[in-house]
Formats: C-alpha cells, sequence, structure tokens
C-alpha cells in the first residue's frame, strides 16, 4: 500500500539508495515523489557504531543521531535522538537468533516495546550466500534474492516492509507503509530500518 499516510511527515514508498562512490558507508533516502528526505552517513572506524541523518546529501542540517551502547557484541541496541539530543527511542538486534534469522526489537523514549523488525524468509539469505560463492553467478545475486523485512506491532499488525530491491550491486531497498502509523512510529520505524539495512549489509 502505497501513500497509505494520513498524519505521517513522510510520503511513501520510500527508497533507500547506497553510494558506491564513497569511502563511508551511506545512503540517500528519497521519498514517493522523488524529494531527498535524509541522508544517512556512517563513521568509519569507531568503536561503538555512529550512524548521523541529515536532512539532506550537502549534510548541512543533522536530523537525527543514532548511537550504539556497546561494540562487537550482538545484543548492542541503538539509541535515537533528534537534533536536540532528546531520545526518541531505539532498536534492539535479538541476540544470536539473528544469525539465522533477522529480528530487531523497536522500543520507545520510555524503553516500552514499541514494534518488531522480522526477516520474512530466512532462506533467502541463506541462498545468496550458497549462490554468491559461485565463479561469475555470484554477481548476479542482487538480481535473484532479495529478502523482505516486516515491521508489525506487539499485536501482529503489519505496518511497513523493507523489501531489497533487484539490482546489480544490491544496493536499494523500498520502505512500504501497510498501516496507518501512530504518533513516534515513523521516525522510529524509519530510524530502526535504516540501521538494520547498514548492520544487515554488511552480514551479506
Amino acid at each position: 500500500m502505497a501513500n497509505i499516510n494520513v498524519l505521517g511527515e513522510y510520503n511513501f514508498p520510500i527508497k533507500l539508495e547506497f553510494n558506491i562512490g564513497t569511502f563511508s558507508n551511506d545512503f540517500t533516502a528519497t521519498d514517493s515523489h522523488g524529494n531527498v528526505i535524509a541522508y544517512t552517513k556512517q563513521k568509519l572506524f569507531k568503536f561503538k557504531e555512529h550512524v548521523i541523518v541529515y536532512a539532506d546529501t550537502n549534510q548541512t542540517e543533522v536530523k537525527f543521531e543514532i548511537r550504539a551502547d556497546k561494540w562487537l557484541d550482538f545484543n548492542t541496541s541503538y539509541a535515537f535522538t533528534d537534533k536536540n539530543g532528546m531520545p526518541i527511542g531505539r532498536v534492539l538486534r535479538k541476540g544470536w537468533r539473528s544469525i539465522w534469522k533477522a529480528q530487531y526489537n523497536i522500543l520507545d523514549h520510555n524503553d516500552q516495546p514499541d514494534c518488531n523488525i522480522a526477516e520474512a524468509d530466512p532462506w533467502t539469505k541463506v541462498l545468496d550466500g550458497l549462490l554468491s560463492e559461485i565463479p561469475i553467478l555470484g554477481i548476479f545475486t542482487g538480481y535473484l534474492f532479495n529478502p523482505t523485512y516486516n515491521v508489525t506491532r506487539p499485536d501482529g499488525t503489519l505496518i511497513c516492509k523493507l523489501k531489497k530491491d533487484a539490482s546489480f550491486f544490491g544496493r536499494k531497498f523500498t520502505i512500504s507503509q501497510e498501516d496507518i502509523l501512530q504518533a513516534g512510529e515513523e521516525e522510529r520505524v524509519l530510524l530502526s530500518l535504516m540501521m538494520m539495512v547498514l548492520l544487515e549489509r554488511r552480514r551479506g
């Protein structure tokens, strides 16, 4: 369902596209009208993850920041703050289970359960990993195996989906809206999916 947001700030679907011509791990987010809504840049060579979300590619205005509470740990959580440093919420990767099937918990600014992110079909990632090891054929995995991640509320309501788009370098993703987002959900869901894409893309 596209453009379902009645009260939200952003026009879905939202496209995420990684920039392959830079040394940093960064991507641009655009809305359904092609407008840039965020430029996300991950600071490399840090002991703890630190991601800055700018309002545009010129990096003139910081909209949000994402910081990890620890490093090199499967139970790391990533806290979101706005441009004034006010907490918005955080996302937590669900430990060792994420090695098989990516699962994340989204918490609100009061550390209360808000939403969940789960990989729809973990076999897609397995097949992608197997094919990528085959010479020549491996370069086409970006067109053949493209996982989908579902965002649901605790009651099971599906509110958003993130899908990896078919592309040669596996660098494009689409976030679609499946239900009207409640107050605070929109920012937390988008920031959580942005952070998840950075983490899962690193995994392969």
